[in-house]
């Protein structure tokens, strides 16, 4: 069973794609780093912010899975997006991305928009935190 629950009060609106609050009673944490597209050689593959969206869950997922955990027991999840109002447009499709790599238990996430991010190619960043049994 794992250590992460999930509560999403009536008195709020319906969440999509994240948790209002997120409970969490296991023994290890997590702290993932952020990840973007970048491929083993370091570059930013995709141009588009549904492929970039991809590769950076699969990168965040790997490294996840490395420190010995599941997508079922991400916490928190920040994104960081370069442009709010594409990442808003490709909600949808986004949405899908996360349920076929993380499944629909989802954590509590945050969308920030920034200016830019390390990798000028880079259009989003997903960092997050882990609660192990």
């Amino acid at each position: 069973m794992s250590p992460v629950h999930r509560i999403n009060p009536a008195e709020l609106s319906p969440p999509a794609g994240f948790s209002h609050a997120v409970t969490a009673t296991g023994s290890r944490l997590v702290f993932l780093a952020g990840q973007t597209a970048l491929d083993q050689d370091g570059k930013v593959i995709g141009a588009a912010l549904p492929e970039q969206f991809a590769t950076a869950l699969t990168n965040l997922l790997t490294a996840l899975r490395a420190a010995g955990g599941s997508p079922a027991d991400l916490a928190r999840v920040t994104v960081y997006a370069t442009d709010v109002t594409d990442y808003r447009a490709h909600a949808g499709e986004l949405g899908r991305i996360w349920r076929q790599s993380a499944g629909r238990d989802y954590p509590a996430m945050a969308v920030i928009g920034v200016a830019r991010l390390w990798d000028e190619q880079a259009l989003v960043e997903i960092d997050g935190v882990a609660v192990l049994p």
